[in-house]
């Protein structure tokens, strides 16, 4: 049997595998740390326990910021069961139950307005899943650059644009693309055009000027992801396929991709979630009186209702009813990805 000293005495181990303690003084530090772990060991010793409490406190922040920025927030639903006008107390409004809900499918002009905004925000929602592949392609070809310099210069130059705010975007459309800016200058003086041509101030191929955008500022920085999916490949993997007399290609369509699809599935699984979530940025600085009826998206709809009109119970409720259809678009498509891959995200 071997002993280690504590200060309480000697913990040893059996031949039979068992720990037992014999009454012995200590020696050093060192024999004493030796002791304190083979008390762990001690049948009924609670280790485990303590451990996942020291992880649990890790993430407790992240829990409680998810709770006051994520859940408590709801609280502001409410809002959408009284006649809530600014800046008069919601004590003080009228409980008005669900009229703003039942506004929504009885009012005719209501009906073809929300009926517009959901084709425009399925158009724009669809488009994104559609050329959801783009930055898989995009990380796949950038891993194919060998020269580092040129590879590190390109994925700089393409996440950048994640970090500019649309407010700053559509400042260089303007610069660019409006009648008097740089576009329209240089084709004119070219004697190409007589007419400067209305790229930002017109109704034409809307849904398809906002995916460009939206693809020019969010390319780079969608493909990280896969990029570190690509770093993660087992390498065997390709010398596997080099073994096998697989070309470059090859190696990217039998080994690189199949590797991606996992990730890639998970994305598509939450943007189709999202389906109904463009968010508001983009489309709120490039709206204008020439494209409103078809650049006008939910989220921009229900800021419009809201603020813009001053009627933030009916903002509200329509709130409440995309995040309701997007919370049963994400449980669907998980039991679909259950039923078809045999496994989900939830």
């Amino acid at each position: 049997m071997q002993n280690v000293a504590t200060t309480d005495g000697e913990v040893g181990l059996a031949a039979d595998g068992t720990v037992t303690a014999d009454a012995k003084p200590a020696r050093n530090r060192r024999d004493r740390r030796a002791a304190n772990k083979a008390k762990k060991m001690l049948p009924g010793a609670d280790y485990n326990k303590r451990h996942g409490l020291k992880l649990f406190l890790l993430v407790a922040p992240l829990l409680v910021m998810v709770v006051l920025f994520s859940y408590l927030p709801l609280f502001g639903w409410i809002y959408a069961f009284y006649d809530y006008q600014p800046p008069i107390p919601l004590s003080e409004s009228e409980f008005v139950g669900l009229q703003w809900f039942q506004l929504l499918v009885q009012n005719p002009a209501q009906l073809t307005k929300i009926g517009q905004v959901l084709m425009n925000t399925f158009a724009m929602s669809g488009l994104n899943i559609l050329t959801s592949f783009f930055p898989v392609i995009f990380a796949i070809a950038l891993n194919e650059i060998r020269a580092k310099w040129f590879k590190n210069l390109i994925q700089t130059l393409t996440t950048l644009p994640n970090f500019i705010s649309w407010v700053l975007v559509y400042s260089i459309a303007f610069a660019m693309f409006s009648s008097s800016g740089m576009i329209n200058e240089l084709l004119q003086n070219l004697h190409l055009i007589t007419e400067p041509i209305k790229f930002l101030d017109s109704g034409d191929h809307v849904w398809l000027k906002m995916l460009l955008w939206n693809l020019w500022k969010g390319l780079g920085w969608g493909s990280i992801m896969y990029l570190a999916g690509i770093a993660g490949v087992d390498q065997e993997l390709y010398e596997a396929a080099q073994a096998d007399g697989a070309n470059r290609f090859q190696q990217i369509w039998h080994v690189t991709i199949p590797q991606l699809l996992p990730t890639y599935f998970v994305l598509l699984m939450l943007s189709i979630s999202n389906f109904l979530n463009n968010g508001m940025d983009q489309y709120y600085v490039f709206q204008n009186n020439f494209n409103q009826k078809w650049i006008e998206v939910l989220d921009l709809y229900v800021y419009n209702v809201g603020l813009g009109n001053s009627s933030l119970s009916l903002g509200t409720a329509i709130s409440i009813l995309k995040s309701l259809v997007s919370v049963a678009l994400l449980f669907i498509v998980n039991w679909l990805s259950k039923r078809t891959r045999g496994e989900g995200i939830v």
